[in-house]
């Protein structure tokens, strides 16, 4: 048995699989709200005990660097420590990951229901890559290597917002005033949301039509933005987003051409999915092709929504089931 956790800074999502005949399948699965515990293991633990299972490996994909099996997470006060956790929960065959090296592990169960092309493209075989926007951005990528892909963890997130076009230049010095370094992630997450909405709101762009929406930077206030803007009763909220997609879209581009990323880019997290009328226009994919030169590079290669809001689980779940020699090494 296997045990594997998606956790991001918002949920903790952990779940129990077994391997059959190759395939991996949920025994029991819970979420929890991940700032209401002091410490990851608090987690664990409790799950274990409400279960009274006890797998032989666990795996889990956290959001943040994992470096020699030990995380301080970007957006939770927690330093999570492979060896100690290993130690507290009783499982000596324990891993650490990030969570979008799960959520890329987790693209090979995908099914073509669990995910929603953006674009016609057929792609070739070769590199892929995840981005995905939620409490933070994360980015992942899939090397191939000619018969088998193999997953790298980065923290793209984190590198410096590249502002495109006047607009997005004033967003840059609004938000520089605010933190100092801006990257993509002060824009491409849902607290980013809602600095774009704040940026534009204090601007004064637009005549204000009320919404309800008083944002504070929290992911409910980003719920509320991205819904006036999807049915349009805030029209700040309805540019908000417009700018957010614009932002979106450079930033997969980018990551495709730095990972030539022929196979394909996916967009994860739980942002993309609530989103998909949007994604769909011209705004994202118009952001996303436009890098000159490279143009028709771009228009080469598929672009895929994940719409399973447990990839991450999945992924986790098949490293360790690789691990375990239940699954093939390579993600796909």
């Amino acid at each position: 048995m296997i045990l594997a956790g998606d956790i991001g800074g918002t949920n903790a999502r952990l779940a129990f699989f077994e391997s059959e005949n190759g395939s991996l399948r949920v025994i029991s699965e819970h979420v929890f709200p991940s700032r209401q515990y002091k410490e990851f293991d608090q987690i664990v633990s409790q799950f274990l005990k409400e279960s009274a299972a006890r797998p032989e490996i666990a795996c889990y994909g956290i959001a943040g660097p994992v470096r020699d099996g030990r995380v301080v997470t970007s957006n939770l006060p927690w330093t999570i420590d492979q060896a100690r956790l290993a130690d507290e929960t009783h499982l000596s065959s324990t891993f650490l990951m990030n969570d979008l090296e799960a959520a890329a592990w987790g693209i090979g169960a995908l099914g073509r229901g669990d995910l929603t092309p953006l674009n016609r493209v057929a792609g070739t075989v070769g590199n892929q890559a995840v981005i995905a926007p939620g409490t933070g951005l994360g980015e992942a990528g899939l090397f191939w290597d000619g018969s088998k892909h193999h997953v790298f963890a980065c923290e793209g997130g984190h590198t410096d917002f590249a502002p495109q076009g006047p607009l997005q230049i004033e967003l840059l010095q609004f938000l520089t005033k605010r933190y100092g370094h801006v990257s993509y992630e002060r824009i491409l997450s849902g607290p980013g949301l809602v600095n774009v909405y704040e940026f534009l709101r204090q601007n004064e762009r637009q005549n204000e039509k009320a919404s309800g929406v008083t944002p504070q930077g929290t992911q409910e206030d980003a719920a509320a933005i991205s819904q006036a803007a999807l049915n349009g009763s805030d029209s700040i909220a309805v540019q908000a987003l417009d700018l957010w997609l614009s932002v979106y879209g450079a930033e997969a581009g980018n990551l495709a051409l730095k990972t030539m990323a022929v196979g394909g880019i996916y967009l994860g997290g739980g942002i993309s999915p609530k989103i998909l009328s949007k994604l769909a226009a011209s705004t994202f994919v118009n952001a996303f092709l436009e890098k000159g030169r490279l143009r028709p590079l771009l228009e080469s290669i598929p672009v895929q929504v994940i719409t399973n809001d447990k990839a991450g689980l999945l992924g986790a779940a098949r490293y360790a089931a690789a691990k375990c020699n239940a699954v093939p090494a390579g993600a796909s």
